[in-house]
């Protein structure tokens, strides 16, 4: 029976709408793999650009501790004076830019927080803080680069945008931790808050695409390296529940501290600081550099190094270690520049659980500190379920998997407590606020 013409157009058109189907999803994987491929790339920039800055400042104090004195205050004002007026947004951690942007409809506003000119801000001046020793990290940095990359990428594919989104975040905490899994939970209990299942495959595509980069130039590593610590089923269960109350109880302080100064002190405080924005970050270094000075020079910096040779017993912290050292990651927060608080709340947590081995002494050390990072991390995020999964692949620990998910849940409970909004999605509302404002002004 021959074709009539009619029934062979409309057959063409279908030919062609699906294989045009079939280019539009190849072209979003391929989207997706690149940009994790850059991500990946930029991680690893920023993992060895850290490391140089926290080492050069090192290198500095062995002249002289007291020169803290000097380039902390000035450093943080030339941090923050870039951050405010040369690469605006690039302020703070970055995850409330990226969560903010995801919830922004306005191309023009989600631009202004995660362009390719802020991330590289954000890179510089988060370098510039660690060069003057403040208590930050490069891993929420990263993923809010991460997220400028998959924005700029996404032009190609503007309808994917908060998916691309989503997924440059993701792999930039997997590709800076090497923890695959906790970048995919971190993407949907703190980035997203909600599962996509038509885009978590590829979410995950670019999470493994980092991943590899990462791993193709820095080698196979486990962040904290291997622990076998282990919890006995009598007296060691008494850590859990003291380690979640304390580390929940810190964190959410923290948690509130900063977004108090994020919204704005009432009274004189609150408009001298707006008034002086520079001045206040650079008392704020100052402050960092007498925690410094107190606690021998171990406050300073990502605090990395501090948490790994706690955990492993090659060191033994002050007894004011986790105290000093929240002090400074709350003032390097407060201040206006650029840095994250992932590795600087780990280390807290280890201190804390270094502390509790006082009391605690029939429990080994390396099972209070993992209880401490995770419970104190726990408490700063309000997000349980990437704590305990982030510290789990940090170490390669699975046998305390289960007291760190309990202690995760217990600070999870503490922190609401004292703090009800989470800290990343406070700020991210502040954020949307200031941008409708200035749509409507």
């Amino acid at each position: 029976m021959p074709l009539h013409p009619t029934d062979l157009s409309i057959a063409l058109r279908r030919l062609r709408g699906s294989s045009g189907d079939a280019w539009t999803i190849w072209r979003r994987r391929i989207l997706f793999l690149a940009g994790g491929v850059c991500v990946g790339l930029a991680a690893v920039l920023m993992a060895k650009a850290a490391d140089a800055a926290q080492a050069a400042f090192r290198q500095t104090l062995h002249l002289s501790p007291a020169l803290a004195l000097l380039l902390c205050p000035a450093g943080f004002a030339l941090a923050a004076w870039l951050a405010r007026t040369v690469f605006p947004n690039s302020q703070g951690s970055g995850i409330p830019q990226v969560i903010a942007a995801r919830a922004l409809d306005d191309p023009q506003a989600r631009h202004a927080l995660i362009s390719l000119r802020v991330a590289a801000g954000k890179i510089v001046v988060m370098c510039l803080g660690l060069l003057c020793g403040a208590s930050i990290g490069r891993e929420g940095p990263t993923v809010q680069v991460g997220a400028a990359i998959m924005a700029t990428l996404g032009r190609l594919s503007p309808e994917r945008m908060r998916g691309l989104l989503l997924a440059g975040g993701a792999a930039g905490v997997a590709a800076a931790f090497n923890t695959p899994l906790a970048g995919i939970v971190f993407g949907i209990e703190e980035l997203g808050r909600a599962y996509d299942r038509r885009g978590s495959a590829l979410i995950v595509a670019a999470i493994v695409a980092a991943g590899l980069t990462s791993l193709a130039i820095l080698g196979d590593y486990t962040y904290f390296g291997t622990s076998d610590a282990q919890l006995s089923l009598t007296a060691g269960w008494l850590a859990v529940p003291v380690l979640g109350v304390a580390g929940g109880l810190a964190g959410g302080l923290f948690s509130r501290l900063v977004i108090g100064f994020g919204r704005g002190l009432p009274g004189r405080a609150g408009a001298w600081i707006g008034r002086r924005p520079i001045l206040f970050a650079t008392l704020c270094g100052l402050g960092v550099a007498l925690c410094g000075l107190a606690s021998g020079g171990a406050v300073y910096g990502t605090g990395y190094e501090e948490a790994r040779g706690i955990l492993h017993g090659e060191s033994d912290p002050r007894w004011a270690f986790a105290p000093l050292k929240f002090l400074a990651t709350v003032l390097s927060s407060i201040s206006g520049i650029p840095g994250g608080l992932f590795a600087p709340s780990l280390a807290v947590g280890a201190g804390l659980g270094a502390h509790a081995s006082l009391v605690l002494t029939d429990v080994p050390v390396g099972a209070l500190v993992l209880i401490g990072m995770t419970a104190y991390l726990t408490g700063v995020l309000q997000a349980p379920i990437t704590s305990f999964v982030i510290v789990t692949e940090m170490t390669q620990n699975h046998a305390m998997m289960i007291p760190l998910m309990l202690a995760a849940l217990i600070a999870d409970a503490m922190s609401k407590a004292v703090c009800r909004g989470g800290l990343y999605h406070t700020l991210a509302e502040l954020l949307v606020q200031r941008a409708a404002g200035g749509r409507s002004a």
